[in-house]
């Protein structure tokens, strides 16, 4: 499955709100650096959905703040 995030980083908490059935927006405590954001909001996505983080891929949008993630259920 494809979802859409977008993200917020650098945030004062690390927190996911789902805006509709495949969108959701992740705030992550990461500053954007060396990919520590990217990894956070994977961790977030993981404990979301209550799968194993290799579960999760990034697809699109490495340096964007929006991204596609493969969930495998």
């Amino acid at each position: 499955m494809l979802i859409k995030i977008k993200v917020s980083s650098n945030a004062s908490k690390n927190e996911i709100t789902k805006e509709s059935e495949d969108s959701f927006k992740v705030a992550v405590k990461a500053k954007p650096i060396r990919g520590a954001a990217n990894m956070a909001v994977q961790e977030i996505i993981a404990s979301y959905f209550n799968i194993p983080e290799v579960n999760v891929k990034l697809v699109k949008g490495f340096k964007d703040r929006n991204k596609v993630y493969s969930v495998n259920l």
